[in-house]
């Protein structure tokens, strides 16, 4: 008989950012989750938010979803869709997902530390290493600043990169996107990001402009629930199309790829709920449909060396979670010219400080 779930608890670390993604986000939260089961084996993870909603998510754990889980199997891939189930009424993702993700992450770390063995070993590796793409939150950037950390990323030997797009001015953007061309060389990937801020009208005519950039594909054009929208846009561009970093269960990302409007999908791992819905997302990716997770590297990276179709992995130059000072030990993935590898540590290897800006030690 497996063992079940004895205790759970959540604590909250909250962390400036280097240089705020908005006037909004200018900070983002973790809330740790530990879990031991009836064994006293423990378990570790975490949900994520950038500035709004870390308070909700912290009390749908500490409530509704501890309450369930105490006493439950500590088996994630049996949970899950129990525990999904259970929250439905209020809301299918959203914060339920996220909130879901810190038990999910905690029952997947305690199995593979059990195991002794990473999270990408106990899942089965696919592969060693897996490519590593710079993205730039870089939208309120002056061109002095593009045009340095262009540099940064030529010199550390990454061959794809991403920055943000969507000014009002498109003339603006086409100057932004040839900063990038021009200190990045002719042979570098550049994809765009315009985070969901034009019409489709607006798309087409700020697409056709940039597209002599030879740009491998455009990120969240529109809103990312506006299916229509995109059904619009792909009628009327040639350029491949990604997103997925605001759609939060496996329904929605089988609407959109069925529609055929998406040729790179982008979950987030903790805003679909954890590794058991991720697997399952990533397994609708079919012929010409590549994965291109958001985020959280340190945690994508090590799942992308599972994955049996080759991925391509955010690297959020500094807003990793080791960057932002959130870890008490080394990542458990190392970046070299541009290429990722597991460090082989049991679990999911993350062992989140204590405070934030306090001793890196252990909780």
């Amino acid at each position: 008989m497996s063992s079940v779930i004895a205790s759970m608890t959540s604590r909250r670390l909250d962390v400036p950012l280097p240089r705020p993604w908005s006037p909004i986000v200018r900070s983002v939260a973790v809330i740790a989750v530990d879990i031991v089961d009836s064994e006293g084996r423990a378990g570790h993870g975490f949900s994520w938010v950038p500035a709004i909603g870390a308070g909700a998510v912290q009390a749908l754990l500490d409530e509704d979803i501890r309450e369930f889980a105490i006493g439950q199997p500590a088996d994630a891939e049996m949970l899950w869709p129990r525990l999904w189930r259970h929250l439905h009424e209020v809301g299918s993702g959203g914060i339920t997902t996220i909130a879901m993700a810190g038990l999910d992450l905690a029952l997947w770390d305690l199995a593979a530390r059990r195991a002794d063995l990473s999270i990408s070993a106990f899942l089965g590796e696919h592969r060693s290493e897996v490519e590593v793409y710079a993205s730039g939150i870089n939208f309120y950037y002056g061109l002095k600043d593009i045009e340095a950390q262009s540099r940064r990323w030529a010199k550390a030997g990454y061959s794809a990169v991403k920055l943000k797009v969507g000014r009002n001015d498109v003339a603006h953007d086409v100057e932004r996107v040839a900063t990038v061309r021009a200190a990045m060389g002719p042979d570098c990937k550049i994809m765009v990001d315009a985070n969901q801020r034009w019409t489709v009208p607006q798309a087409v005519e700020a697409l056709r402009e940039l597209q002599q950039f030879d740009l491998q594909w455009v990120e969240e054009p529109l809103r990312a629930d506006d299916l229509r929208a995109h059904r619009e846009l792909r009628d009327a561009i040639d350029l491949p199309i990604a997103l997925g970093e605001n759609l939060y269960t496996v329904y929605r990302f089988a609407e959109y790829l069925e529609a055929g409007v998406v040729d790179i999908i982008q979950p987030n791992i903790v805003r679909v709920g954890g590794i058991t819905p991720f697997r399952e997302i990533a397994a609708l990716a079919g012929d010409g449909i590549q994965l291109a997770p958001h985020l959280l590297t340190e945690l994508s990276g090590q799942l992308a060396l599972t994955l049996p179709d080759t991925p391509i992995i955010e690297d959020a130059d500094g807003n990793d979670l080791h960057s932002l000072g959130l870890l008490a030990e080394e990542p458990p993935v190392r970046i070299e010219g541009a290429r990722l590898r597991s460090a082989g540590r049991p679990g999911l290897g993350l062992k989140f400080v204590s405070q934030v800006g306090g001793d890196p030690h252990e909780h």
